[in-house]
């Protein structure tokens, strides 16, 4: 079964549907996305960095000339661009060819599950980089099923290509050393229980 959910994630367009359908559109996403970036409600221009934007579901959430969505998978950004006009590009997340203080928010959904301790910590650091003072993180990161009846949540992390589904306060300390947590609460996007933090970079 792995293996065939592997086969499926190697084909953007299949996996961007089987995602759309066990998280129920990805509602619980992009309802946190309106109400903690409000990217549509600027005072103020304001740079978004979409880090690990796979196919791209959340940039139509964003204004378009504010949007940059990065993904290390060639075929995710490229089927994204197929659909969007928004701006995309595969990078390496540990080394963003961004310069310094370049966007002033980041959104970051299911990326850091997919990496141990130290690469995780690796990439707090290259966020702090390119988020200017003030800048600000919206994280939603996998946790364990929060009830023992979400068998199906259960089969879809036991499933899960992340090999580092942690408990919520895990993350939270993974980016302790540059970022502050302003706001942490949880979610059931679908079938799926995530760990939602809003971060302050600290200056």
């Amino acid at each position: 079964m792995q293996a065939f959910l592997t086969n499926i994630a190697q084909r953007p367009a299949l996996w961007a549907t089987l995602r759309r359908i066990v998280e129920n559109n990805y509602v619980g996403e992009r309802a946190a996305i309106a109400d903690e970036l409000t990217p549509w409600l600027q005072t103020k221009p304001r740079r978004f960095l979409d880090f690990g934007c796979g196919t791209g579901e959340f940039a139509a959430s964003f204004p378009q000339h504010s949007y940059m969505g990065v993904d290390l998978s060639q075929g995710y950004v490229r089927y994204a661009a197929t659909f969007s006009d928004h701006r995309f590009g595969v990078m390496n997340g540990n080394a963003l060819a961004f310069g310094d203080a370049s966007f002033d928010a980041a959104l970051i959904v299911g990326v850091i599950h997919h990496l141990d301790d130290a690469l995780a910590q690796v990439t707090a650091r290259e966020l702090h980089r390119v988020l200017a003072p003030g800048g600000e993180i919206l994280m939603l990161e996998d946790i364990p099923a929060q009830d023992w009846w979400n068998l199906p949540g259960r089969l879809m992390h036991w499933l899960d290509r992340g090999d580092a589904i942690r408990q919520d306060e895990d993350y939270g300390r993974l980016f302790a050393p540059y970022f502050t947590i302003q706001r942490r609460w949880s979610i059931r996007s679908g079938i799926c229980d995530y760990a939602v933090y809003r971060f302050s970079r600290v200056d």
